[in-house]
């Protein structure tokens, strides 16, 4: 009877370089502590696979939370540094060769992610909710911690894809959101006022539309309906298009509203006009003649007051403050920027250009 041969490496299955228990000939060079991480770290990747069956992306951000968490343990008490974590990419993606996601650049997401986010409560009942994609970019772009949970909440709330989450951070959404200057609190109620408060803001960005800074009324309204998409992304989760120019007949005249948009949470009409020069206390009595005409005309007996936004190219606080103290149909006024902010003092005026032209 010929002998057993030996079980060999090949034939178990065991890596050719590692001990029984996988411990490689370089392990004694290993800080202490790495390798019960690193198993902790296989025995947590094996149950997060079987349960993300049922929630892929939740299990995912805990997963890669706890992953971040433990390395800034292990970098207190073992003082793990860099090539530490490039040793636990290499060994991760050997163990795990089908996951992607262990390389060093993203365990570094990991740790900066759970640095960012000490209270695991959060990153499960919140931060679970949206990508690992729109994580990192929040992370990565906003450093305050409040800011980032603003936008966090709102990503959830209005269902943004990471391009638009992109486009309101860099739009700076946290300090224009709720800041136009209204009568919304002496013209609505509480419930009601609160939330349109909440919609408006100050200044709208259209810089998307790449229009200099003396444009038309016309080519303003124009150009916003020309981009659409754009206009009610900046407007924001809600609004409805109704209609440009809308026609409106009263006494037998014809008058026309700018912009007509019907919001679907505040069950209301919402009149904007566009101007392309500073508020004037008199667009405040135009605005609230089209309200009562929409109200008169256009309001179901179950819709609230219709609301007016008065959209200019700059405003005084205290003329307007005075113009809405005693006006009684719910309205606001905000402004716009058209051109992006650093490009606003490079742009030469009128004057300067035709001292140009003289010159020349």
């Amino acid at each position: 009877m010929a002998a057993k041969k030996r079980p060999t490496a090949k034939t178990t299955g065991q890596h050719p370089a590692r001990k029984a228990k996988g411990v490689s000939a370089n392990d004694l060079s290993l800080p202490s502590g790495y390798l019960e991480a690193f198993e902790d770290i296989k025995a947590r990747v094996r149950a997060a696979r079987i349960r993300a069956s049922l929630s892929v992306n939740r299990e995912l951000i805990i997963l890669y939370w706890e992953i971040g968490h433990l390395i800034l343990q292990r970098q207190q008490t073992e003082g793990w540094g860099t090539k530490v974590i490039d040793r636990l990419s290499v060994d991760l993606n050997r163990e795990f060769p089908d996951i992607k996601g262990f390389s060093s650049r993203n365990l570094k997401y990991m740790r900066a992610f759970a640095g960012g986010y000490p209270a695991q409560a959060f990153v499960q009942e919140v931060l679970a909710q949206i990508t690992w994609y729109h994580n990192i970019t929040l992370l990565e772009k906003v450093k305050d911690p409040v800011q980032r949970e603003w936008y966090t909440r709102a990503t959830i709330e209005y269902g943004w894809s990471r391009a638009v989450l992109v486009h309101q951070i860099d739009s700076n959404l946290y300090t224009r959101q709720g800041r136009a200057l209204t009568n919304f609190p002496a013209t609505l109620p509480a419930p009601q006022s609160d939330l349109a408060q909440q919609l408006i803001k100050d200044p709208y960005n259209f810089e998307f539309l790449g229009l200099g800074p003396n444009i038309s009324e016309r080519q303003l309204e124009a150009a916003l309906i020309d981009r659409l998409k754009d206009f009610l992304i900046e407007l924001g989760k809600g609004f409805a298009f109704v209609g440009q120019q809308y026609h409106l007949d009263v006494g037998d005249e014809d008058y026309y509203v700018d912009l007509l948009f019907y919001h679907l949470h505040l069950r209301c009409y919402v009149v904007i006009d566009l101007k392309v020069v500073p508020f004037k206390p008199e667009f405040a009595g135009k605005m609230n003649f089209y309200l009562s005409a929409v109200d008169e005309q256009l309001r179901h007996s179950d819709d609230q007051p219709t609301i007016g936004l008065i959209l200019c190219k700059e405003r005084n606080r205290l003329v307007v403050e005075y113009t809405l103290r005693d006006t009684t149909k719910p309205m606001g006024v905000a402004t716009y920027r058209v051109l992006p902010r650093k490009l606003k003092g490079e742009l030469p005026t009128a004057r300067q250009i035709e001292k140009g032209i003289g010159k020349t």
